[in-house]
């Protein structure tokens, strides 16, 4: 028997569902071409790169990257791989169908979660969201020294179903994944009358300094969804060789925070994240009145009204728009990045925009540590494939972290470096952890 809570969730799909198949039917959903020049150099810049065909016609994807011994050993990793080849997508040309395909489909088998609050410096509190998977407490997971693999949800902290297929996929595989919630997000109390700002990392190295703790022998991982990557990406940046990460990858990426903001989203993406953010802030809406409007808060339009009020319209310390991307932008301090980063993006992609604006390929082509896959079709966050898994980016990921591990320790050997002690579960990098220089030359 449905709880009323999820006969109204039900209907709200199905409401979804009903008007997303008018718009297919209509045709209205496609975005005609502003010009054919635009296209033109589009059509161009997606031929750069270095191809992998793909199975039954479903696309090419091309790897974006400077040359360096890094790079072709990650070439020659997901040439051999299977990840690239996963059949084909019945529905190419609709973005937004994938789109919605990766935000409704429940995971599967249905993930257990252990919750653990982690009080940071200020006395807030972010919540570690630890999958024990389907097998319980007991079942699952890796040993002491198995890779921890962090889940960096989207601005919104909408967990996904998606996401939480890639902590199963992972758990699967040996890894440790748990999610990051930020602060008031996903069921997380909000202890004080502040919230994480985009691309704002403090949160986020406590949190990543607590997990070196925690596991001192094993490696650390991230794995970003969607605008997420705005932290992750201003994390990597910020703190350089000091992240204590072996390795990044982020999903659909949002590159240019503020443009991102600025530019009209699709309704469906957009309307969507906005209830789900204004129904987590009206739990807190007597704390939040001492430093924000809650009324104008509450009532906001969109994502960058909502933004807007949050953080640059406070009562104590106002700032206008221009200095809070000063200081969030994802890729402000990108140059200053040490650590290797896979960004898996779609062409396609509704959400992110035309990657003629959305990308910063000249990025990928300058920074040994920056490795751009490109997909003609995927939508945000979809990838979607026929078959076990249902979408080819996740086993994509899951490789790239093997071919990483995997080239070190081939360093390791060629060099003479001393190798930690195994106590279990896959083998993994050094606890102390630093990319050499000579890796990406």
């Amino acid at each position: 028997m449905l709880s009323p809570e999820g006969l109204v969730a039900a209907a709200a799909v199905l409401v979804g569902l009903t008007l997303l198949a008018w718009c297919l039917w209509a045709g209205r959903l496609e975005v005609p071409a502003d010009g054919g020049e635009e296209d033109e150099d589009e059509e161009d810049e997606e031929e750069e790169g270095i191809p992998f065909m793909a199975e039954e016609g479903s696309g090419r994807w091309r790897l974006l990257c400077k040359p360096s011994a890094l790079a072709q050993h990650l070439v020659r990793s997901l040439g051999r791989s299977a990840a690239l080849r996963g059949g084909r997508w019945l529905w190419p040309c609709w973005p937004r169908l994938q789109m919605l395909w990766q935000l409704l489909q429940p995971p599967e088998p249905e993930p257990v979660v252990a919750r653990e609050l982690l009080q940071l410096s200020d006395a807030g509190l972010v919540a570690l969201d630890w999958l024990v998977g389907p097998w319980g407490a007991a079942g699952g997971g890796g040993g002491v020294s198995s890779p921890v693999l962090l889940l960096i949800p989207n601005a919104a902290g909408k967990v996904t179903g998606g996401l939480l297929q890639l902590g199963l996929r992972a758990l699967e595989r040996g890894f440790i994944p748990v999610i990051f919630n930020r602060r008031g997000h996903n069921g997380c109390p909000l202890t004080t009358p502040r919230l994480q700002p985009f691309g704002d990392p403090g949160d986020l190295r406590e949190a990543v300094t607590y997990l070196r703790c925690r596991h001192p022998c094993a490696s650390l991982l991230a794995v970003s969804e969607g605008s997420g990557s705005g932290l992750l990406l201003a994390y990597l940046g910020e703190s350089g060789s000091s992240s204590r990460l072996a390795a990044a990858a982020c999903l659909s990426p949002i590159f240019r925070g503020r443009d991102w903001f600025e530019a009209r989203m699709p309704w469906l993406y957009e309307w969507p994240l906005l209830l789900h953010l204004k129904q987590g802030l009206s739990r807190y809406a007597g704390a939040l009145a001492e430093v924000v409007d809650t009324d104008r808060l509450l009532g906001s339009r969109s994502l960058r009204e909502l933004e807007e009020t949050l953080f640059c319209r406070t009562r104590s310390r106002p700032t206008s728009w221009e200095s809070y991307w000063e200081r969030n932008e994802p890729l402000r301090d990108a140059d200053e990045a040490a650590v290797p980063v896979l960004c898996l993006c779609s062409a396609d992609d509704p959400v992110r925009g035309p990657p003629a604006r959305s990308l910063p390929r000249e990025l990928f082509r300058s920074s040994p540590y920056f490795f751009l896959l490109l997909t003609p079709h995927g939508g945000h966050c979809g990838f979607p494939r026929r078959g076990p898994g249902r979408c080819w980016a996740h086993e994509a990921v899951l490789e790239y972290f093997r071919a990483m591990a995997e080239f070190l320790r081939t360093e390791e050997r060629r060099k003479g470096l001393p190798r930690p002690r195994r106590w279990g579960g896959p083998t993994v990098e050094p606890p102390v952890f630093t990319w050499q220089r000579s890796y990406t030359r």
